[in-house]
């Protein structure tokens, strides 16, 4: 959530705690809504956007199969764009290019993996109405995943599917503070956010 502050907006990230393990078939809108309004939650209001990691959303949505990773993989590639190892490098149906196709082994059970949502877009919209209808609050939903980024080490979280939320920032045609007028800079908004909320989900558990 964004507030204004003395001369600047201040962004506050925190949180959901008391999720629990997610099963194929939950009402991730419900899971949600009651965790943010418990007593140890942050609440939500108009204007707040919640952030959820893809394999949350995938196992509510039924997309843990038991396969092995590498059969997995090969199934869910359009396009394999390198190799190097054990690590294939591929495009996906949805156009994403990451690690594995975005097959994920790890916290499922052992010999299932756990795929990216059919439609992450799709996703994040229902999760939106459901808090809608559940909270009354209008929020943006943004769903991520972990991804590398070329010639840099480390992964950070990524959208992946937005709704509610400018995913980008045209800044071309504007000028900078020297007059100067930008023509390349597009400001990756979701992609940020999702950065941002994952130092919090990854030192404390929470969604």
């Amino acid at each position: 959530m964004t507030e204004p502050g003395p001369g600047f907006p201040q962004l506050h990230v925190s949180g959901i705690p008391g999720i629990p393990e997610i099963s194929p078939g939950d009402d991730l809108g419900a899971l949600i809504a009651g965790a943010a309004r418990a007593e140890t939650g942050p609440g939500l209001r108009d204007g707040d956007i919640v952030v959820v990691t893809s394999k949350v959303v995938s196992k509510a949505e039924g997309r843990v199969v038991s396969a092995s990773r590498e059969d997995a993989i090969a199934a869910e590639t359009a396009r394999v764009v390198a190799r190097r190892g054990a690590t294939t490098i591929a495009q996906t149906r949805h156009g994403f290019v990451l690690a594995a196709a975005g097959v994920d082994a790890s916290n499922t059970a052992p010999g299932t993996v756990v795929l990216l949502p059919e439609d992450p877009d799709e996703s994040a919209r229902r999760l939106r109405k459901a808090l809608r209808a559940r909270l009354g609050v209008t929020v943006g939903v943004i769903v991520t995943d972990t991804m590398g980024r070329p010639w840099r080490a480390g992964q950070t979280d990524t959208a992946v599917g937005a709704a509610g939320v400018q995913p980008l920032r045209d800044h071309r045609g504007e000028r900078d503070t020297f007059g100067n007028t930008l023509e390349v800079t597009v400001a990756a908004v979701a992609d940020e956010i999702a950065a941002a909320d994952d130092t919090t989900t990854k030192r404390h558990g929470s969604l």
